[in-house]
C-alpha cells in the first residue's frame, strides 16, 4: 500500500456540531486522523461516517500529548493539523494542495511536491477568529501566525498543557490564504474557555518555573489590554475589540494570579 501524502489530524471533545465542518474543509487529504476524548455527543460517528481513523482515549493528558498521539497515528509523508473548531478557506486548501503534490492538474504528485516545497519543513498560516459573533480582524487576534503544514519526520508538539506549540526542524513557509477559526460563538463560551485555559497555562508555566502573583497580574493584565486595544488597533474591530481586548487582560490577570497562588503552600484548616 503506497505511503499517503497528506495526512489530517485532529484532537475532538464533544464536538459534534463542529467537525465535520472541519473535514469538509480537507475532503482532499489521503486520511483523517482523530482522537477523542470520551466525547458523549455524536462527535465520533460523524467523523467515520466522513471516512475518518477515529481512535478514542480514556483520559485527558492535555492538547500537546493528545495531539502527540494523533500524529504517531498518521502515516502521511505532510501532516496538517487541525482543531475541529477551524477550516481552512479554498484559497489556502489549494496552496495546501500544491505543496504537498497533491494538485490535481499535474501528473507526477511527487514531482510537484518536490517542486511546491523545495527544502522547506512546515508551513505557517494565518487565522482568522471568530469572537461572539465577528471576525476579529485586528488586536491580538490577527494576524495569527499558526504553524499547522509540516512533513511528519520533522515535527513534534510540546507536552504542554494548553497552548502547544509545534517544534519543526527545519526552515519555515508561510500560504497564502486564512484557517478559519470560531471557538467563541458567545460570551459564555469565552468565559468557559479562559478559566480553562488560564488554569492550564498557569499550570504549564509554574511547572517551567515562572512565577506569578497579584503584582504582575495586575501589571501584565494592564499591559495585555494596551497592547490589543490600542498598539495592535483592536479599536477598529469597534464594540466587540474592546470586549476582546478586556477579555486578553483578564485572561492574562487570571493566569498570572493562579501562578501566585499555586506558589502558596496549601493551608491547614483554622491556620
Amino acid at each position: 500500500m503506497p505511503e499517503p501524502t497528506l495526512s489530517v489530524i485532529v484532537i475532538t471533545r464533544n464536538e459534534a456540531a463542529n467537525v465535520a465542518g472541519c473535514l469538509a474543509s480537507v475532503a482532499f487529504a489521503d486520511e483523517w486522523i482523530v482522537v477523542d476524548s470520551n466525547s458523549t455527543d455524536a462527535t465520533c460517528q460523524i467523523a467515520r461516517s466522513l471516512g475518518a481513523n477515529v481512535i478514542s482515549t480514556p483520559d485527558w493528558p492535555g492538547f500537546g500529548v493528545q495531539k502527540n498521539r494523533a500524529l504517531a497515528r498518521a502515516r502521511g509523508r505532510w501532516v496538517l493539523s487541525l482543531d475541529a473548531d477551524e477550516r481552512i478557506t479554498p484559497e489556502l486548501a489549494a496552496q495546501v494542495r500544491r505543496v504537498c503534490g497533491l494538485d490535481a492538474n499535474r501528473h507526477n504528485s511527487i514531482a510537484s511536491a518536490a517542486e511546491g516545497d523545495g527544502k522547506l519543513a512546515g508551513y505557517e498560516f494565518s487565522r482568522l477568529s471568530n469572537f461572539c459573533g465577528q471576525w476579529m480582524r485586528h488586536g491580538d487576534w490577527y494576524p495569527d501566525r499558526v504553524l499547522r503544514l509540516f512533513r511528519r519526520d520533522a515535527g513534534r508538539f510540546t507536552d504542554d498543557l494548553v497552548h502547544e506549540r509545534l517544534i519543526v526542524q527545519g526552515p519555515i513557509g508561510r500560504l497564502d490564504g486564512e484557517l478559519l477559526h470560531d471557538s467563541m460563538p458567545s460570551l459564555d463560551d469565552a468565559i468557559d474557555k479562559l478559566n480553562r485555559y488560564s488554569t492550564g497555562r498557569a499550570l504549564d508555566k509554574f511547572r517551567a518555573g515562572q512565577r506569578g502573583g497579584l503584582g504582575a497580574a495586575l501589571s501584565h493584565g494592564l499591559w495585555a489590554f494596551v497592547r490589543c486595544y490600542i498598539l495592535r488597533r483592536g479599536v477598529l474591530d469597534g464594540r466587540l475589540g474592546l470586549v476582546l481586548a478586556a477579555y486578553v487582560a483578564q485572561a492574562t490577570y487570571y493566569r498570572y494570579l493562579k501562578m501566585g497562588m499555586l506558589a502558596q503552600p496549601p493551608r491547614r484548616p483554622f491556620d
